[in-house]
């Protein structure tokens, strides 16, 4: 991977990300109903915060600099573990590939607050794309049954999903709007601690009454996964990609996320989509492609 340019390995990284991040919602989607969110996050945040905090700690620690303005990792904490906690709760009812279809807002609701925190101008041809992507991701989630998206109606799962969505959509240019020049590593295990002590305060009867002891395998499995893959792990994906990557490619990958899950949804068991949803991922790749091409 030495030998690949910086911007083919920020590609190679965000492929990566999409797949791990696309196990959050099958593994999440089979136990979602075996432990409270509020408790399952706390757990996975301090899982992961310990893994940041042992590399911050081996990379020159922590700057006095960096712990000024404290209410900053509140905030971003705060918008953080909401997400995942509404995102775990949506999961519920609403099947993963369902949720990885709300997912795909995302990025357009971003849009609308990289606008209004940033000021960041959306260009026609990435609402385009944004556009063809969501279409894509939804013919991918209905597996291509036009009566199913046409008879499509929100389920109370998919909406309490995007409630999370849209503190995730404010989370993306608040890391910016809050940022005072800490190291990306440091900044983000801060809000990570943040996030934990928010959780951990919110969540603290869900945390007591939990008898982990009887909690079945599977979710210690989902757990370590979310903490050292879907967190931790994703985390450097998307660190080393935005450095070498303009945003708005690094926002591309959010549409493989159906797809990615589908794949986990066939290797876990739980069926195989019809051929036709390759219409689904063709879109994908066109909006994949309009975004990741450079500007003329």
């Amino acid at each position: 991977m030495k030998s690949l340019m910086p911007a083919t390995r920020g590609h190679l990284a965000m492929l990566i990300f999409s797949a791990l991040v696309a196990g959050s919602f099958s593994l999440g989607g089979m136990i979602a109903n075996e432990i409270a969110p509020a408790a399952l996050n706390a757990l996975r945040f301090l899982l992961a915060g310990l893994i940041m905090g042992a590399l911050v700690l081996a990379t020159g620690g922590i700057p006095r600099a960096a712990l000024r303005a404290p209410w900053r990792y509140l905030v971003l904490g705060g918008l953080f573990s909401a997400y995942f906690v509404l995102m775990f709760e949506g999961l519920k009812t609403a099947p993963p590939v369902s949720a990885a279809a709300v997912f795909t807002l995302t990025p357009i609701v971003t849009a609308g607050f990289g606008w209004l925190l940033l000021r960041q101008i959306t260009t026609p041809r990435m609402a385009l794309a944004l556009s063809i992507g969501a279409a894509g991701a939804l013919w991918v989630i209905f597996r291509a049954e036009l009566a199913a998206l046409l008879a499509f109606k929100i389920g109370r799962g998919e909406a309490i999903y995007f409630i999370g969505c849209v503190f995730h959509a404010a989370f993306t240019p608040m890391l910016k709007l809050l940022n005072r020049g800490e190291r990306s590593l440091v900044y983000s295990f801060l809000f990570m601690v943040a996030g934990f002590v928010l959780l951990t305060l919110w969540g603290w009867g869900d945390l007591m009454a939990t008898d982990w002891a009887s909690l079945p395998a599977l979710v210690w499995v989902t757990l370590f996964y979310l903490a050292i893959f879907a967190s931790a792990g994703s985390f450097f994906m998307l660190q080393y990609a935005a450095r070498v990557l303009p945003s708005a490619k690094v926002m591309a990958y959010t549409y493989l996320t159906p797809a990615w899950v589908l794949c986990w949804e066939i290797a876990l068991g739980h069926g195989v989509p019809p051929l036709l949803v390759l219409v689904g991922i063709a879109l994908t790749a066109v909006a994949l492609w309009l975004l990741l091409k450079d500007e003329g």
